[in-house]
């Protein structure tokens, strides 16, 4: 399903509008490929399509998968953060990253680059915070995360009007519709992140605006600075 789009905006940054989304779509692939490597004997070949390529539950473990086992067993706050850059199959990174290309893009059109990776940061610890809360024992995914953007573009939408707005509304609304039926239909899917994400996701919309409410500011820049800061040394630390 293809977001709407809104005519005469066009993309002119490096970093900010076309490299980041690249950066975080590359991050997530690189740590997939990296937990296929860590146990290569252990990580198996698929007997069906929807568990092609699964990395070994250890790999995951030591790169910062988070849960109820890693943060009360080992005291590892730190994968709130990094749990959003790992996937358990092939089909569960390649749907996610299709979900965030078209996420992102809109998201970065009408919050900004900053507020976008601020979103998506805070949005997805949040709801891997909630899951925690829930007991979920181990978890791993970019879902809590895409689903802290749906709410900030449901917000937007809701917030903004007008055709537009109305049409990404109706569209991301359905796509909120079809994750949470998916999570019930579907056994091991992480309902708590995405329920703690989407509402994380509105909230930091209300907080931090949109663009049409008023540009980037030097409190988005450092929200965003913090972020990727914090990102960053969870990675090196997981990999450490």
């Amino acid at each position: 399903m293809t977001l709407p789009s809104r005519r005469g905006v066009s993309f002119t940054g490096l970093f900010d509008e076309e490299r980041l989304p690249r950066i975080i779509i590359g991050a997530n692939i690189a740590f997939f490929i990296l937990s296929l490597l860590l146990h290569p004997e252990l990580g198996r070949f698929a007997q069906h399509p929807m568990s092609l390529l699964v990395p070994e539950n250890r790999s995951l473990l030591v790169l910062g998968a988070t849960g109820v086992i890693p943060i009360d067993r080992f005291h590892w706050w730190w994968t709130l953060i990094s749990a959003n850059y790992l996937h358990g199959s092939l089909l569960h990174i390649f749907f996610n990253m299709f979900a965030f290309n078209q996420l992102a893009t809109v998201a970065v059109r009408e919050y900004g680059a900053h507020r976008m990776f601020t979103i998506y940061t805070a949005g997805g610890v949040f709801g891997f915070w909630v899951s925690y809360l829930a007991g979920v024992p181990f978890t791993i995914g970019s879902s809590a995360a895409l689903c802290a953007l749906i709410g900030a573009i449901l917000y937007f939408g809701k917030s903004r009007g007008g055709p537009y707005g109305q049409a990404l509304y109706r569209t991301v609304g359905g796509w909120t519709i079809g994750i949470f039926l998916f999570g019930f239909i579907f056994p091991g899917i992480n309902n708590w992140g995405h329920g703690g994400g989407l509402v994380a996701g509105v909230l930091l919309g209300m907080l931090l605006g949109y663009v049409d409410q008023g540009p980037e500011n030097l409190f988005h820049r450092a929200a965003a600075g913090l972020c990727a800061a914090a990102t960053a040394g969870t990675m090196c630390w997981s990999l450490y």
